[in-house]
């Protein structure tokens, strides 16, 4: 049975420097969820030309765009890149360039080239959940998504909240405060019998 090997990690996008190259409807989608997750994260676009959603969005953000070709010298610097080009020579110049570098790449709607996938997402305050698919089926992502979002509730927040202040609280040493916090924390997914 095939079963997705990936490693999921939570990016700090603030301290790293985001590139995306391509100007079109996918490379304004990629920053959109980019943005909409990360807010405060770094990013810079080389495009010859953007959209005008993407435009708009770059002024919400910390976006730098540059409207060139794509060139090796824009790689200097950064630590992720998403190339959404609809020429497919210059998404595979973009990874073999990222690759003699050891960046990671993900060259969207191509998962050869991807090091890494964005899936769906989920925020509900400090609560984060990532879905992925293993790059197989992004709608099958979306609807997860949606379903999380309806079911994972508005208040998630408040508890971690509160369960932060209640770990400050307990005494004892490492294992002691998570068995004491498995066990406060029960409850919270135990099933109700009908």
């Amino acid at each position: 049975m095939e079963r997705n090997n990936l490693y999921p990690i939570f990016l700090k996008a603030k301290s790293l420097k985001v590139l995306i190259v391509g100007g079109g409807h996918v490379a304004e989608e990629k920053l959109t969820f980019l943005l909409k997750s990360s807010p405060d994260a770094c990013v810079t676009m080389v495009s010859p030309m953007f959209r005008e959603g993407t435009v708009s969005l770059a002024k919400t953000g910390n976006v730098t765009l540059i409207e060139k070709k794509y060139k090796k010298k824009y790689l200097k610097g950064k630590h992720i890149v998403v190339a959404t080009t609809d020429v497919p020579k210059v998404n595979v110049k973009v990874h073999k360039h990222c690759r003699k570098k050891s960046l990671l790449v993900n060259v969207a709607d191509n998962p050869p080239y991807c090091d890494f996938y964005m899936g769906g997402i989920v925020t509900k305050g400090n609560v984060k959940v990532a879905i992925s698919t293993n790059g197989k089926s992004p709608t099958t992502a979306k609807r997860l998504r949606q379903f999380f979002e309806d079911v994972i509730p508005e208040n998630v927040d408040d508890l971690v909240k509160n369960l932060n202040e209640y770990r400050k609280t307990i005494k004892g040493d490492f294992e002691e405060k998570v068995e004491t916090l498995n066990e406060f924390t029960k409850g919270l997914i135990e099933k109700k019998e009908s």
